[in-house]
């Protein structure tokens, strides 16, 4: 199946005897605003105008467990997740679509957790709301409490050893930006630079210039057989928590490509000291 699908065939779902389940998942990264800018509001923003029957999600406080060693976004209890999924009307069974604002970045987080917890129909809008042109509205959607009950394990799931360990068996990207990943700069975590090993794939690079919409398939496939995807046993993707790189496994599953996740990402690795850190445009 394929992860994402366009705003014509939300559409046309939408309006079939099959509706999908439909999460609206706006979020901005707010320690990238400028100081004394108001942080982002995702949930002002969907009273504001979203797609009819969407339901919001927050991802600081529903896609991720409380910010400290784990990372900036661990993942959420188990128990919790699915309380808030079945908040939000998702039943086994029920097809699930989420969007976000256009980046892409927090619906893939969405993406990625009800697949690792088991939920086997669930797709990304392909450039999120700024791709609907189908009409908004206000009010509020309340659906019938969903069924869905979480089953961690259906994705691959890294941690910091094995992030360590799939940098050199096989292929670790790194989907933050070059200049984070070389560490020239690094204004969100305690240090900059990158995993020993681990080879840059900012994820921004999976989508149209000048847009939010992905690659076609085909290119985001010749993009990862240049990056070493095709020839690596595994490959793996990190990030700076966990959202954009859920992101670039959802790029990779685009292209046919299966990867596992370091959820905590860079965020939980340089959070110890004792872990090694590689700088500049070099892997190691």
């Amino acid at each position: 199946m394929n992860p994402i699908l366009t705003a014509t065939e939300l559409a046309s779902e939408a309006a079939g005897p099959r509706p999908p389940v439909l999460l609206d998942v706006r979020w901005q990264l707010s320690t990238a605003k400028a100081a004394g800018a108001a942080p982002f509001d995702g949930r002002a923003a969907y009273k504001a105008g979203h797609i009819p029957g969407a339901v919001y999600v927050d991802l600081d406080s529903e896609l991720a467990g409380p910010p400290g060693a784990g990372g900036r976004h661990p993942l959420p209890d188990a128990a919790a997740f699915g309380a808030a999924m079945r908040r939000a009307g998702v039943s086994n069974g029920v097809p699930v679509v989420v969007y976000d604002g256009g980046q892409g970045w927090a619906a893939a987080r969405a993406w990625w957790l009800l697949r690792w917890t088991g939920h086997a129909d669930v797709r990304v809008l392909d450039g999120g709301l700024e791709a609907w042109d189908g009409p908004l509205t206000t009010e509020d959607s309340a659906p019938e409490p969903g069924d869905f009950t979480p089953v961690p394990g259906a994705l691959p799931l890294l941690d910091a050893d094995g992030a360590a360990a799939l940098a050199r068996s096989g292929l670790l990207l790194d989907a933050r930006a070059a200049e984070r990943y070389r560490g020239d700069v690094e204004t969100i975590d305690r240090v900059g630079g990158h995993i020993p090993g681990a080879v840059s794939a900012p994820t921004t690079e999976n989508v149209m210039a000048g847009a939010a919409t992905f690659l076609p398939a085909e290119d985001l496939a010749d993009r990862f057989k240049r990056l070493g995807a095709m020839d690596a046993p595994e490959v793996g993707v990190y990030c700076g928590s966990g959202v954009s790189g859920a992101h670039e496994v959802l790029a990779l599953a685009v292209a046919g490509i299966p990867a596992a996740l370091y959820a905590g990402s860079w965020s939980e690795w340089s959070f110890d000291p004792a872990r090694p850190v590689a700088t500049g445009p070099d892997p190691q």
